[in-house]
């Protein structure tokens, strides 16, 4: 009875702490598609290329810094399509303006590492489905890390990016966003 009632309590535990990590933007409403000022300009694209604003809260006890990832798993390559990976936000961060997807821009933090996306290079590189496909899913997530720091390169591949995220993940926080073009 008492390993049953405290598995329950640890279950309980971490379903709390699951809910209360969460990952918001005032940029992307729920029901509605991404706006154009977020779009990939090019391959056929022409919206703004404008990250959206993001904000999260309520990060596991002993995070050290976050990482961002957005990810297109209906990309008709197999593999989906990795939109903007950023490491080593440091862990007072709690947001990221509209716009800090640039990194020319300099509205990100300034340790934080943005890699390579798969339009071949960093930042943020918005939706850009095929025409005529159905509207694709953008999963935005933001991960909690037990590090303060991931060395990779900056040029390094949504895969290694994902596999040290994973190898250093605390929690995560995600929504999904969708757009679609005609």
């Amino acid at each position: 009875m008492k390993i049953a009632l405290s598995l329950s309590a640890i279950l309980l535990s971490s379903a709390v702490q699951a809910e209360s990590f969460r990952l918001t933007s005032p940029d992307l409403p729920a029901s509605a598609p991404i706006p154009e000022k977020h779009v990939f300009k090019g391959f056929g694209c022409d919206g703004g290329n404008v990250s959206p604003a993001l904000a999260w809260k309520g990060a596991p006890q002993g995070t050290k810094s976050f990482a961002l990832t957005v990810y297109d798993p209906d990309a008709p390559t197999g593999s989906g399509w990795w939109h903007w990976l950023v490491v080593n936000i440091p862990a007072e961060t709690n947001a990221l303006p509209a716009g800090a997807g640039d990194p020319a821009a300099g509205k990100a933090p300034a340790a934080a590492l943005q890699t390579r996306t798969d339009f071949g290079s960093s930042g943020w590189g918005g939706p850009c489905p095929p025409k005529a496909d159905k509207p694709h899913r953008y999963i935005f997530t933001v991960h909690a890390l037990k590090t303060d720091k991931i060395e990779i390169p900056a040029d390094a591949p949504g895969a290694m990016v994902g596999y040290m995220i994973n190898a250093n993940s605390l929690g995560k926080a995600s929504f999904t966003a969708r757009y679609g073009r005609k």
